[in-house]
C-alpha cells in the first residue's frame, strides 16, 4: 500500500521545509496544502484537534502532528512501517 500524505504549510515556513526534505528523500509522495488562511485553515484546524501551528502532517487519515513529531517517528524506527501501511 502506499500511503496518502498531506502535509499543511504556509510560505516560507523552516519548520514545514524540514518536513517536507524527510518525505522527499524517502520519495513519498505528499499533497501539500496552504494553511494560510480560509477553508484550508479551518479544515487543518478541525482535524488536528485546533492545533495552529504548521506543518500538520496526516498518514492515510491519521494525524501524526508536526515536524518535531515527523522526526520523533522516523528517529523511533516507526515511519517506514506507518508510510508502507504495516504499522
Amino acid at each position: 500500500m502506499i500511503a496518502k500524505v498531506e502535509i499543511f504549510t504556509k510560505f516560507a515556513c523552516p519548520f514545514c521545509y524540514r518536513a517536507k526534505t524527510l518525505l522527499d528523500n524517502k520519495g513519498v509522495a505528499y499533497d501539500e496544502r496552504d494553511a494560510s488562511g480560509g477553508a484550508v485553515r479551518e479544515d487543518m484546524l478541525a482535524r488536528s484537534n485546533g492545533r495552529t501551528t504548521v506543518p500538520q502532517i496526516f498518514i492515510n487519515g491519521h494525524h501524526v502532528g508536526g515536524c518535531d513529531d515527523l522526526f520523533d517517528l522516523e528517529a523511533a524506527g516507526k515511519l517506514d512501517p506507518l508510510l508502507a501501511g504495516t504499522d
